[in-house]
């Protein structure tokens, strides 16, 4: 049982183009579609993703998409992200099919077969891949970035610069991860946990292990960050990883803050989540957020990070001003 809905503009709201939505019979992870955008499965090795191809002729420069940490496998991104002529290969990293349960123990293995995969697929063009990640996801691709090859932009979308929630492991390294303190949880007047002061500071003590050591990465970054983050402090660890790259002779990266910007920096037009259940936590936290700042700065950061990708995958002269 399959529908496609196409949805446009109506009244005052605008869209770049229609969106089609595919749902297969109750499937909760069925993608948006660009028209002609083909969507291969993967399951190559230990890999299980989804690659989507643009319906322009090959080859395309790649990228590897990472979600935040709520498990299983979102692919609504990679999908959209592929109409504007990049091969995207949407990855699952954990509590999907035969992928680990939890995160207590992340090797980097796995993301660097990610990697190769996309760089030996016959449709995608190197030398190099970028990546692309939100939250647990942005961490992850600055780990990426820092201790693998074969990486020519990343895009951090509210990132940590320090391990989070489990040990990351890579070729006999390893990498803690950082304290928290649960006393410093905060209860908001409507009864959900703000937890934006939970985790310490990796510049200081034992935690400052668990920084990851981004001086180590060869290749151009793009720091999105909502101001009202209240799951981390992402404006904090953006600037501290342009500190650390700036120290060790490294070009400063990217960093664009969007005012009034929770954690969730989806696509354009994608509701603010404003509040849920965290993983991690296992009780609802808020992101943060104000409705208007936050759809602006969505539709911002989506053009922000087309045109690096384009500058550094493509070869693409020429950046656009942050609109706020």
């Amino acid at each position: 049982m399959t529908v496609t809905v196409m949805l446009e503009p109506a009244g005052r709201c605008r869209w770049d183009e229609r969106v089609h939505i595919t749902v297969s019979g109750l499937a909760p992870r069925q993608p948006f579609l660009a028209p002609g955008v083909r969507r291969e499965p993967v399951r190559a090795g230990r890999v299980r993703a989804t690659l989507f191809l643009p319906p322009e002729p090959a080859p395309f420069p790649g990228i590897v998409d990472i979600s935040a940490a709520g498990g299983g496998f979102l692919e609504y991104r990679a999908s959209l992200l592929a109409g504007k002529g990049f091969a995207v290969l949407a990855l699952a990293y954990y509590n999907y099919e035969d992928l680990p349960k939890s995160l207590r123990h992340v090797h980097l293995e796995y993301f660097e077969e990610a990697v190769n995969y996309l760089l030996n697929h016959p449709q995608v063009k190197g030398p190099g891949v970028g990546l692309l990640g939100i939250s647990k996801g942005g961490e992850l691709c600055l780990s990426m970035a820092s201790f693998l090859k074969g990486i020519s932009a990343a895009v951090i979308i509210n990132g940590s610069v320090h391990n989070v929630w489990g040990t990351l492991h890579y070729k006999g390294e390893t990498l803690p991860p950082v304290g928290f303190n649960q006393n410093r949880i905060k209860m908001t007047k409507d009864g959900f946990v703000d937890i934006v002061e939970v985790l310490n500071s990796s510049l200081e003590g034992p935690d400052q292990k668990s920084f990851i050591p981004v001086e180590r990465a060869e290749c151009p970054f793009l720091f999105l960050v909502g101001q009202d983050d209240h799951n981390w402090k992402s404006e904090f660890y953006a600037n501290e990883a342009s500190k650390r790259l700036q120290a060790h002779g490294k070009a400063k990266p990217q960093v664009i803050c969007y005012p009034g910007t929770g954690h969730y920096i989806e696509p354009p037009y994608f509701p603010l989540c404003r509040a849920s259940l965290h993983t991690f936590v296992g009780t609802p936290v808020i992101w943060g957020g104000e409705p208007m700042a936050h759809a602006r700065a969505q539709v911002d950061a989506w053009q922000q990070l087309q045109t690096f990708f384009h500058k550094h995958l493509r070869g693409e002269k020429g950046t656009i001003p942050a609109k706020l």
